[in-house]
């Protein structure tokens, strides 16, 4: 008990903001961790199963010399959405554990991955889109962001750039953590958070939301550009073979924008709300709203590969399903004809053999 200013307060009565906020709001049902980690784990197996397919085709398959600036921005899409389906089993482990040691983990090193490969995803999603706009609107040259080099400059800017922000929260949140004997029952990083990462925290989300709006409008911009030169196209000539190319662009494009809002956009919705309205009265359905839209991001690492079927020929071609069919059609008659050549009865074998010893005896008698 201490005397301040002539008033008797007790160490219980004041608390620390961060510790009114934890108490207030760090709190949540873990009823419900038992659902999300169910649900990571399914979407970790097939996204592992699906992205590791996708990496085999790009990078184990000889098919260097055909490789396009598309193709590239494609396998780094594809290694994105595999580095992201491998961060899963981190936040999995921090669904299951409250352990001071698996949090600090997560929320320095797991989150901080998670998040670089989903905004890398966000980024080459944008590059593959205007990729094929500049494809629709110089169908017969090449411009130079659609150039080898060009994409393999962009790539590696790209990381670079998302690796270094990444780094700097990394090594603060290593500089300026603080020890604790517990935390409390929730998922979320903010109550490991200093007063300094907290600041460079919103400083990297507004930064990432000014990614993520700039990549969203210049979806809707392709996708808008390419429908109106559809309906040029057709107005001219319906058969015109111009515009059934763009009736196939337009729908890829449909399909990447599709893709992308039910991924990305709910999660935006609620993310930056969430990060900077610490109301006690808010802050609890923001946590589960975020929580659900996360997941709902993380089945973009599913989706993506119909990206790469509907963008890539060389993808297709390694998924030659009729080719696949009638290999195993082939397969099969051919050993039917073999069982049905085993279960040949004796008497069968020396009438065929008779019957195609009967020229070589004429061919010898008439010798």
């Amino acid at each position: 008990m201490e005397v301040l200013g002539g008033v008797r307060v007790t160490p219980s009565s004041s608390p620390s903001p961060v510790t009114n906020q934890t108490a207030e709001c760090g709190q949540v049902d873990t009823s419900t961790h038992i659902f999300f980690m169910l649900v990571y784990s399914l979407v970790f197996l097939v996204g592992l199963i699906l992205n590791g397919f996708t990496l085999k085709v790009y990078f184990c398959q000889a098919q260097q010399q055909m490789s396009s600036s598309v193709t590239i921005y494609l396998k780094n899409l594809a290694a994105a959405d595999f580095l992201l389906t491998l961060c899963l089993p981190i936040r999995i482990s921090n669904y299951a554990s409250n352990a001071v040691s698996v949090r600090r983990v997560y929320c320095t090193f797991g989150a901080s991955a998670f998040y670089l490969n989903m905004y890398a995803s966000i980024l080459f999603m944008g590059y593959i889109a205007a990729n094929r706009y500049l494809k629709i609107v110089h169908p017969l040259g090449t411009h130079i962001l659609q150039t080898v080099r060009a994409a393999h400059i962009v790539s590696m800017v790209t990381w670079v750039g998302l690796l270094a922000m990444t780094s700097t929260y990394i090594v603060l949140s290593i500089v300026t953590h603080k020890d604790r004997d517990s935390v409390p029952d929730t998922v979320s990083c903010d109550v490991m958070h200093s007063d300094q990462l907290r600041v460079l925290y919103k400083i990297i989300h507004s930064f990432s939301a000014a990614i993520f709006l700039a990549v969203l409008i210049s979806l809707v911009f392709f996708y808008y550009s390419t429908s109106r030169r559809l309906a040029v196209a057709q107005q001219k000539q319906r058969a015109s073979s111009g515009s059934k190319m763009l009736t196939k662009s337009r729908r890829n494009m449909l399909v990447l924008v599709s893709v992308f809002c039910v991924c990305f956009v709910p999660y935006h919705l609620v993310r930056l709300p969430y990060a900077f309205m610490k109301k006690p009265y808010l802050c609890q359905a923001f946590f589960y709203m975020k929580e659900l839209t996360i997941l709902l991001s993380v089945f973009n690492v599913c989706l993506d590969p119909l990206i790469y079927f509907l963008f890539c020929k060389a993808f297709r071609s390694q998924l030659n399903l009729k080719r696949v069919f009638n290999t195993t059609h082939v397969a099969t008659c051919a050993e039917k004809t073999e069982q049905k050549s085993s279960e040949a009865t004796p008497s069968t074998i020396k009438m065929n053999r008779k019957t195609s010893l009967t020229p070589s005896m004429r061919q010898t008698n008439v010798l």
